[in-house]
């Protein structure tokens, strides 16, 4: 008789024991705190209730690697939006697709 998982394994990235709270320091010194950290504790929040429910880390990891994502690349944005390029060609795919209803 061999064991089955009867769910997902989790995914491999597992981030250390302070990660979190390291995350949340660092959402707190940006200049888009106001907007940053509210969000971040919703999803948080949400994906800590999943986790209680399915007794699966996943959801928790998955929130802290968008987050840390979201901030690594936040310079990089900064930076495009300052340098005044010109995006207004730029197409919005959801007032395309509106249009075509």
């Amino acid at each position: 008789m061999s064991a089955q998982l009867d769910h997902a394994p989790v995914t491999p990235y597992a981030p250390a024991p302070g990660a979190p709270a390291e995350l949340l320091a660092q959402l707190r010194a940006d200049r888009r705190a106001d907007t940053w950290v509210p969000a971040f504790a919703r999803e948080w929040t949400a994906a800590l209730e999943e986790s209680r429910k399915t007794f699966s880390l996943g959801g928790l990891y998955e929130v802290l690697q968008e987050w840390q994502g979201l901030i690594a690349s936040a310079p990089a944005v900064d930076a495009f939006v300052a340098s005044g390029y010109d995006d207004s060609d730029f197409i919005d795919m959801a007032e395309l697709r509106g249009r075509r209803r």
